[in-house]
């Protein structure tokens, strides 16, 4: 395990892959940690070097007391990537993940060579459903809302008990801390990026599983049409993680993106 004090606080991270390749950085999403991306990696670690860490508050980095700023995120990976010597990367960034991927390539557009945002947009959920998640994880933690969520994130077929990954990855979930839980929904609350990613001129692909509960087709297709030449694709079979789910299919659309983008 790889640790490192950046931006205040201290995050985990790790680095696969090969040495001498462009590099790929992933954010993961709400309530998750960067083995999301296991089956990702897997397929990719020969060919990329690969960048994996935990936001604040989630996984094995540690949280600060709530309320978090989007800018908090974006600023610890900022701060890793420089740790690390890492400029003009490929960001690939999930639902939050791909806010902060959209909002570093604004503020440091020297560490972003593309980006690849999965089930994200640029500017997720309401105030109040955001409010009411906060309340209710403070109040009785993550397994509170765990069910609904569960119910955007995964299609029905892959959200049975008998599988055991699924219990897995509700773990995951139920085992995340409250504080960044709740700091992070209200990142989420207070992030508007239209403007911001309007600007963007950065090789981008939009990903989008069809049966998203979070961040449906439509609100994806809307981020992709903010920014000039942006690639969009549905993935079927898929809810919110498509990573998990489909990560053949996420890995192919991934080669063929950094293809066309001449990142080989």
């Amino acid at each position: 395990m790889q640790f490192v004090r950046v931006n205040g606080i201290v995050l985990h991270y790790a680095v696969r892959g090969v040495a001498d390749r462009p590099t790929l950085v992933f954010a993961n999403s709400l309530g998750t940690d960067f083995r999301i991306w296991d089956a990702v990696a897997e397929r990719l670690e020969g060919e990329y070097r690969l960048v994996f860490y935990d936001k604040r508050g989630h996984g094995l980095s540690e949280a600060t007391k709530p309320p978090y700023a989007l800018s908090d995120h974006v600023n610890d990976l900022a701060g890793l990537l420089d740790h690390l010597r890492v400029e003009n990367a490929v960001i690939v960034g999930l639902s939050v993940g791909g806010m902060i991927a959209q909002a570093l390539a604004a503020l440091r557009p020297d560490l972003v060579r593309a980006l690849i945002l999965s089930d994200t947009a640029h500017k997720i959920g309401t105030d109040d459903l955001w409010n009411g998640r906060i309340k209710a994880v403070t109040e009785k933690g993550v397994a509170s809302i765990a069910d609904g969520i569960m119910e955007r994130w995964f299609t029905p077929g892959y959200r049975k008990p008998e599988n055991p990954d699924f219990v897995g990855y509700l773990a995951m979930l139920t085992r995340t801390m409250p504080d960044g839980y709740a700091g992070t929904c209200a990142a989420l609350r207070d992030a508007e990026l239209t403007e911001s990613t309007r600007a963007l001129k950065v090789p981008t692909l939009c990903l989008v599983g069809d049966q998203d509960g979070a961040t449906p087709p439509e609100l994806v297709r809307e981020l992709a049409a903010l920014i000039a030449g942006a690639r969009f694709e549905i993935i079927k079979g898929a809810g919110h993680l498509p990573c998990i789910e489909q990560p053949e299919k996420t890995v192919e659309l991934i080669r063929s993106f950094l293809r066309q983008a001449n990142i080989i």
